[in-house]
C-alpha cells in the first residue's frame, strides 16, 4: 500500500512519518535549515505480514502544491493531516479538494499535536474535521489524536495502517507498464537512477523501456520495488529503476516524464476530458481559459476548450478539450488537476476521456456522444457503446494502446464484446457484428445496381464504392474488408475496380465489331507506332468519339493502354516494350540506359519514344535520373503477360507500386494495383 500525507505547512506530516516510521524525510539542505518539506520525501514501513507499506510525503506550503501533486498520483491512502492546536488551514482544504480530484477514497484523519490542545479543544477540531470531510471521498474516515513529542496514538495510527493496508487488494499487474518519474539521480557505480509510482503493467530485469515522452530507449538493469531489491516491479509498487541506453543520463530525464512499455509511446498535446470546477471557485471558466494540468508528476501549462455551449460554473461539470503547451504520456481513465495560471490555487480538475481529441467538429452531437462512450471506465463497456455511435468503428490498435491493454487484453476484448476485425497496415479496424453484416449487405447491394446500370464496365471504383458505405471505413481498412469478402468468393477485386464474383466485362457485338477492325490497325508491324484516335476514326470512317470511348473502355478491361493522350497500344505491345527495356538496362554496362537506345530498338522516333518511357516512368517501371533510366524489378510484372518474369498479378492482388528511391529502394510500399493507364500508381494510406 502506498500512503501519502497531506495537510496544511507546519502541522506535523513529516514528524508523524518519521514517528511511525523512523526516517526523516526531509532530505534537502534547504529543508533542514528552514524546517519545512519542500519536495517529495519517501519512507517504508514493515508491516507484520511482511508486506511494505509505502510513505509518500508531501509539503504543504502554498509554494509547493505542485510538488505535492507529482506526489499524490498514485496513491492507495491519503494521511490527512491536522494540527490540533490551528485546526483546518487552506492548504487542509486544497489538499482534501485534490485527493477528491484524483479519486482518492480511502484515508484516516491523524489530528497531530495533540498534546498542545485541551479536550475541549480536540472535540471542536474533530467536529470541524467531519463537517468539512462530509461532501468529500473521505465522508466518515476515523479520525485519530496522535502526538510525536509524547507518543500518543502513534502505536494505534500505526496498527490502523497496517488493517487498511490488509483491507486494500493489490492492483492488477494486467495492461501495459507505466511508470510516473518523480525523481531521477546518479549513484557511483551504478548509474541512472528513477523513482516512482508503477500505474499500470509490471517491469521486470532485461526489459527495454522508453522514458516518453522524450522517447528515449533504456534497458531496465535492475529493481528496487517497496524499497527491496527485486526482479519485478508491479502496478502499485513505488520502484527505483536502473536504466541504462544511449543517452541515459541524469540530466537527460525530467520529472513529469513516464518510463513505459515502447507500445504506450504516443505522446499528446490535445485531450478531451471530463473537468469538474471547484464549487469555491469565484468565476466561471471560460473558452480558451489558461492554466496548468497536474497529471501524474507532469505540471504543463495548457488552455481549456469548451465543448459546450455555456461556460462551466462553480461546482459545474462538463466535457472539456485541453490543448497543451507541450506533449505529455498519459492513458485514458488518467485523473488530472488544474490549477490556475499563478499557482496560488487549484480550480478544478477530472479525467482524461479521449487522447487523440479532434481539433476540428469537436463539439458536434457525434462527437459529444463518442465522449459520453468514452467516459465509461471499463474497457469492454467503453468499446461496445462507441461501436453503436457514429462512425460505428473503433481504431482497436489506438484504444488498446490510450488505455495501456496488452495485445492479449485487446484480444480478450474483442471476444468478449463479440466483435469482428480487419486488419490494415496501419492496425486493427472493430466493428460490432450487426455493423459488419450490414457492410457487407451494403457493398454487394451497391455492385448489383452498379452491374446492372453498366454492365459494360469493370466494376465499381474502390473509393466511390468506399463513399456509399454507412460505416465509412478508412480507405485501409475498407480495402482489408473487401479483401476479406474476396478470400470468401464473393466478391472479386480488379486493382481498383470492385466487381461481383461472377461479372464479366463484355463487349456488345457493335462495339465488338469495331474493336475487331481496330485491333489490325495498333497491332502487327505498326504495334510500336499506331496511329492515334484521330486517325483510326478516319481511317474507318467512325466517329472519333466513338473510337475514344471503345479505346478507353477496352483499357478498363486490360486490352489496350492510353500510352499519351489519345494514343493507344495494345496490353500485349506495352509488354513487349517492358521487355525491350529489361534488355536495354542488361546490355547497358551499368545497367543504365538513354532514350536514343529505346527508340533504337522500336523504331518509332525520338518524340513517340519519349512518350512510352514517360507512361513507364509514371507507372514506376523505370526510373529516370536526367538523360539515363534504369529498370525497377518491382514493377516490371504491371504490364508483363502471364508466364513472363515473374507472375504476372495486373490489379489482382496486393504489389508493391510506389515508386522507390533511386538509389535506395526506399519506398517499395504495398498498395493496391491496378489504375487508369494515364494516373500516377497510388500510393499505400496506412491507418493512423
Amino acid at each position: 500500500m502506498i500512503v501519502g500525507t497531506a495537510g496544511h505547512i507546519d502541522h506535523g506530516k513529516t514528524s508523524l512519518v518519521r514517528a511511525l516510521t523512523g526516517v526523516d524525510t526531509d532530505r534537502l539542505k534547504e529543508e533542514k535549515a528552514r524546517g519545512i518539506s519542500i519536495d517529495l520525501g519517501f519512507a517504508y514501513l514493515p508491516a507484520p505480514d511482511g508486506s511494505v507499506l509505502s510513505f509518500v510525503d508531501v509539503p504543504g506550503h502554498e509554494k509547493f502544491v505542485h510538488n505535492m501533486l507529482a506526489g499524490a498520483t498514485g496513491i492507495d491512502f491519503v494521511l490527512l493531516v491536522v494540527a490540533a492546536d490551528d485546526g483546518i488551514m487552506p492548504q487542509t482544504r486544497e489538499h482534501l479538494a485534490i485527493v477528491d480530484l484524483l479519486g482518492i477514497e480511502r484515508g484516516i484523519v491523524a489530528l497531530t499535536k495533540a498534546d498542545l490542545a485541551s479536550p475541549e479543544r480536540r472535540e471542536a477540531v474533530i467536529a470541524d474535521i467531519r463537517q468539512t470531510l462530509a461532501a468529500t471521498s473521505l465522508a466518515g474516515a476515523d479520525i485519530v489524536a496522535v502526538s510525536t513529542v509524547s507518543g500518543e496514538g502513534i502505536d494505534d495510527l500505526r496498527q490502523r495502517l497496517f488493517a487498511a493496508s490488509n483491507d486494500i487488494h493489490a492492483r492488477s499487474a494486467q495492461g501495459c507498464f507505466r511508470l510516473a518519474i518523480d525523481r531521477c539521480f546518479t549513484l557511483s557505480g551504478t548509474g541512472t537512477i528513477v523513482t516512482g509510482t508503477v500505474l499500470s503493467g509490471a517491469v521486470a530485469v532485461g526489459d527495454h523501456v522508453v522514458v516518453s515522452p522524450g522517447g528515449l530507449a533504456a534497458r531496465v538493469r535492475s529493481i528496487h520495488a517497496q524499497d527491496r531489491p527485486a526482479e519485478r516491479g508491479l502496478a502499485g509498487q513505488r520502484c527505483a529503476l536502473n536504466l541504462a541506453g544511449d543517452g541515459v543520463t541524469k540530466d537527460a530525464i525530467a520529472r513529469g516524464e513516464m518510463v513505459l512499455d515502447p507500445a504506450l509511446h504516443k505522446p499528446t498535446d490535445r485531450i478531451d476530458a471530463r473537468f469538474k470546477l471547484l464549487p469555491g471557485e469565484s468565476k466561471s471558466v471560460t473558452q480558451w481559459m489558461p492554466a496548468r494540468l497536474h497529471h501524474a508528476s507532469a505540471d504543463v501549462g495548457a488552455r481549456i476548450v469548451l465543448l459546450g455551449d455555456a461556460p462551466i460554473a462553480p461546482g459545474g461539470e462538463a466535457f472539456v478539450q485541453l490543448v497543451l503547451d507541450q506533449p505529455i504520456a498519459a492513458a485514458a481513465g488518467d485523473r488530472f488537476v488544474l490549477r490556475d495560471t499563478t499557482a496560488q490555487r487549484t480550480i478544478g480538475g477530472g479525467k482524461f476521456l479521449d487522447l487523440r481529441a479532434p481539433p476540428r467538429k469537436r463539439r458536434t452531437p457525434e462527437r459529444l456522444a463518442q465522449l459520453a462512450a468514452y467516459a465509461f471506465a471499463d474497457p469492454q463497456a467503453a468499446l461496445v457503446a462507441l461501436l453503436e455511435r457514429p462512425p460505428y468503428y473503433v481504431d482497436l490498435t489506438s484504444f488498446a494502446r490510450d488505455r495501456a491493454l496488452t495485445e492479449k487484453d485487446a484480444a480478450s476484448l474483442v471476444l468478449r464484446c463479440e466483435a469482428l476485425t480487419v486488419v490494415t497496415p496501419g492496425g486493427v479496424v472493430a466493428l460490432s457484428a450487426a455493423r459488419w453484416l450490414d457492410l457487407k449487405r451494403a457493398v454487394l447491394t451497391a455492385l448489383e445496381k452498379f452491374h446492372a446500370a453498366h454492365p459494360d464496365l469493370p466494376g465499381l471504383g474502390l473509393e466511390p464504392l468506399r463513399m456509399q458505405m454507412l460505416p465509412r471505413l478508412p480507405a485501409p481498412g475498407f480495402i482489408a474488408f473487401l479483401q476479406g469478402l474476396t478470400r470468401a468468393g464473393e466478391i472479386a477485386l480488379d486493382g481498383a475496380w470492385v466487381r461481383l464474383k461472377g461479372h464479366e466485362v463484355r463487349l456488345t457485338p457493335q462495339d465488338e465489331g469495331l474493336w475487331r477492325r481496330v485491333v489490325p490497325l495498333i497491332g502487327g508491324d505498326e504495334r510500336f507506332r499506331p496511329p492515334r484516335v484521330r486517325d483510326i476514326a478516319g481511317i474507318l470512317d467512325v466517329k472519333e468519339p466513338e473510337v475514344r470511348r471503345l479505346l478507353k473502355l477496352v483499357g478498363r478491361m486490360g486490352k489496350a493502354d492510353e500510352v499519351a493522350h489519345d494514343h493507344f497500344f495494345l496490353r500485349a505491345t506495352v509488354a513487349e516494350m517492358v521487355e525491350i527495356i529489361v534488355d536495354c538496362a542488361v546490355q547497358a554496362a551499368d545497367g543504365q540506359f538513354t532514350a536514343a537506345q529505346f527508340r533504337d530498338r522500336v523504331d518509332n522516333g525520338r518524340k513517340v519514344a519519349i512518350q512510352i518511357l514517360e507512361f513507364f516512368d509514371r507507372h514506376g517501371v523505370t526510373l529516370r535520373r536526367g538523360d539515363l533510366r534504369r529498370i525497377n524489378k518491382h514493377r516490371l510484372d504491371l504490364f508483363r503477360r502471364s508466364g513472363e518474369g515473374e507472375p504476372s498479378s495486373i490489379g489482382r492482388e496486393l504489389r508493391p507500386v510506389a515508386h522507390s528511391d533511386f538509389k535506395s529502394e526506399r519506398g517499395r510500399e504495398t498498395a493496391l494495383g491496378g489504375f487508369d493507364s494515364l494516373s500516377l500508381p497510388p500510393t499505400s494510406r496506412r491507418a493512423g
